[in-house]
């Protein structure tokens, strides 16, 4: 026994507590969801499948990503604690110290592999449900997520579209688009081609169809190099909170075990208190 009355486990014990490392992940994981979903819920997510998450601004996008680090702060702080203040003792000294801690990367690495595997699932059930705005055969799903927008403008006409291929040619024009960003852009032949193609699908003038053609174009590049630069910064600021978050759970884990050899309740048991009692 303990000083503080918890038992010891005898030295056949594992030095990793599975138990109170998935009890942290499940706290680290339903807390993180969570707060997820409050930030979506007022506003604060750097992706969005509307088409007029375009329109904030890049504070607005630093804000969501220092939002997740955040997140995954307080999510990894809490489930470190659950993580070493239930692992059973099985050693003393200057190794107790650092099961604490390790049982809290453990968690960490779990929650984060749990997380993962759910964002993967989650994305191909998507991918395999997302279809053109226009039909239902399968199109670019990232030009009709991206430049959506860009595609309507591109085909809009004042007559009835026909209904035999406009899946197709958003998907064919999307394509086209997502070469504005590449390293040659999109060459004299492309376009042509879908100049000649918005000619002859919306009914207007060889002038007007170049001229609308070169219009979406630029604003597709625009819109492209927008989502890219979100992309990069949700992505730096994901890793930056994940980072931060082991570190976290390794520190909050070690304050867990300290707490459980003492016996305290340290959201209780506030210096205040103490001071009145």
């Amino acid at each position: 026994m303990s000083a503080a009355g918890v038992p010891a486990a005898d030295g056949r014990e594992s030095a990793i507590s599975w138990s109170a490392v998935i009890a942290g992940a499940a706290v680290a994981a339903g807390l993180s969801m969570t707060l997820l979903a409050f930030g979506a819920g007022i506003g604060l997510s750097v992706v969005s499948t509307a088409p007029t998450w375009r329109d904030s601004s890049p504070w607005l996008w630093l804000c969501s990503g220092i939002y997740l680090v955040f997140v995954a702060l307080a999510s990894f702080g809490f489930g470190g604690y659950v993580a070493g203040r239930m692992r059973l003792r099985a050693v003393v000294g200057a190794e107790l110290e650092f099961r604490d801690g390790m049982n809290g990367i453990v968690m960490w690495g779990l929650a984060v592999l749990v997380t993962a595997v759910l964002a993967v699932a989650g994305a191909a059930v998507i991918s395999r449900t997302a279809v053109p705005a226009g039909g239902s055969a399968p199109g670019s799903v990232a030009g009709e997520t991206i430049i959506a927008s860009e595609l309507d403008e591109l085909f809009r006409m004042p007559r009835r579209a026909p209904e035999n291929d406009i899946a197709y040619r958003r998907a064919e024009a999307a394509r086209i688009l997502l070469k504005s960003q590449g390293r040659s852009g999109i060459g004299s032949e492309d376009r042509n081609y879908l100049a000649h193609l918005v000619g002859n699908y919306a009914d207007i003038p060889d002038n007007d169809a170049a001229a609308r053609t070169e219009r979406v174009i630029g604003e597709a590049a625009d819109e492209i190099h927008r989502a890219r630069q979100a992309a990069v910064m949700q992505a730096f600021l994901v890793a930056a909170g994940l980072l931060l978050g082991a570190a976290v759970a390794w520190f909050a884990a070690v304050e867990g075990g300290r707490d459980r050899e003492r016996g305290g309740h340290p959201i209780w048991d506030w210096t205040f208190r103490r001071r009145t009692a």
